[in-house]
């Protein structure tokens, strides 16, 4: 059966490397590529009531830690990043650590993934900052059904061709 929706062939100055001759998508072939030392962090915020905040504070919040429980969850979350994006690879997480931190407004999550593989870890990085954001929400929506997740992104990555990359500039 067709592909219901084609997309135009790349042309030669714009070369798009996850769609085929044809514009389908496809899975950068990385075989050639010899493995060096990557890393990624990535950061996003849990908005939280100031209950929320408080319970969080106090480890009152009735289904247990939800800082442990988000810290785990982060970490399998990087872990198993290819498994839920398609054209993701499956690489070595050789490190990955995701750090909470408490606010007035909620917690902010950050999480830093390292490898040594053919490819990056910026995706399993943003991977586990959302998984452990999600973790987080989890383990207080009952307190408060208007906690939410926002203002995930990539913050660092270094190694790879294309070297290191920090954000700058932005509050």
């Amino acid at each position: 059966m067709p592909d219901p929706s084609p997309q135009p062939a790349p042309t030669a100055s714009h070369q798009l490397t996850h769609l085929d001759a044809a514009g389908h998508a496809r899975m950068v072939d990385v075989t050639e590529k010899s493995p060096t030392v990557r890393s990624a962090t990535a950061t996003g915020f849990v908005h939280c009531s100031p209950a929320v905040v408080r319970a969080l504070r106090a480890g009152d919040v009735p289904k247990g830690d939800a800082f442990a429980v988000a810290r785990i969850a982060g970490i399998a979350g990087a872990k198993r990043c290819a498994e839920l994006l398609p054209l993701a690879h499956v690489i070595g997480v050789h490190g990955a650590a995701v750090d909470l931190d408490l606010t007035d407004e909620g917690v902010r999550v950050a999480a830093t993934v390292r490898t040594a593989d053919r490819t990056g870890v910026e995706m399993e990085a943003l991977t586990a900052v959302s998984v452990a954001a999600l973790a987080l929400l989890d383990m207080v929506k009952g307190l408060d059904k208007h906690t939410w997740i926002g203002e995930v992104r990539l913050e660092a990555k270094t190694g790879g061709k294309s070297g290191e990359w920090r954000r700058t500039g932005e509050a």
